[in-house]
């Protein structure tokens, strides 16, 4: 492993974190490379699943839908929920603090990548009641996945 590996990171490289309704494999952060403004990953989420609503006091989130399609919801300035059809192509901004929630409506995995500014929201997916670790499958030494 050379020190230049914590820069070019896949989702397998990582434990990911799983939940009942998919899993998040954290790419970018303090404990994996270092990252110190932001966060980032890429959240997993299977056909009719999704996460509850909840927020991220003290960071702002950037949702961007790689694949799948599914109903983004994001709370206004006022706390009333607004719900939009999404799919491979959208960028979602949560304001700090805001309540959202995601779920995949379609017959296809949604995949999404996530952005927090700054760090920490996603150490709190730990706390979550149904969060396990998915280890890590790349064998880093020989570059591809078992």
């Amino acid at each position: 492993m050379t020190t230049m590996d914590k820069y070019f990171i896949y989702p397998a490289d990582v434990d990911n974190y799983g939940f009942d309704w998919g899993r998040f494999a954290p790419t970018t952060g303090p404990e994996v490379n270092g990252a110190t403004k932001f966060s980032a990953g890429v959240v997993f989420v299977p056909p009719g699943q999704g996460h509850s609503r909840h927020n991220h006091p003290d960071a702002e989130e950037i949702i961007f839908v790689l694949s799948g399609t599914g109903e983004q919801m994001v709370e206004d300035e006022n706390g009333i929920p607004e719900t939009r059809e999404v799919s491979a192509g959208c960028t979602i901004f949560v304001p700090d603090s805001r309540f959202h929630s995601t779920l995949n409506t379609g017959s296809q995995p949604m995949q999404l990548f996530v952005v927090y500014s700054p760090t920490g929201p996603e150490k709190l997916l730990r706390d979550a009641p149904d969060f396990h670790i998915i280890p890590a499958t790349k064998d880093a030494a020989k570059g591809k996945a078992d």
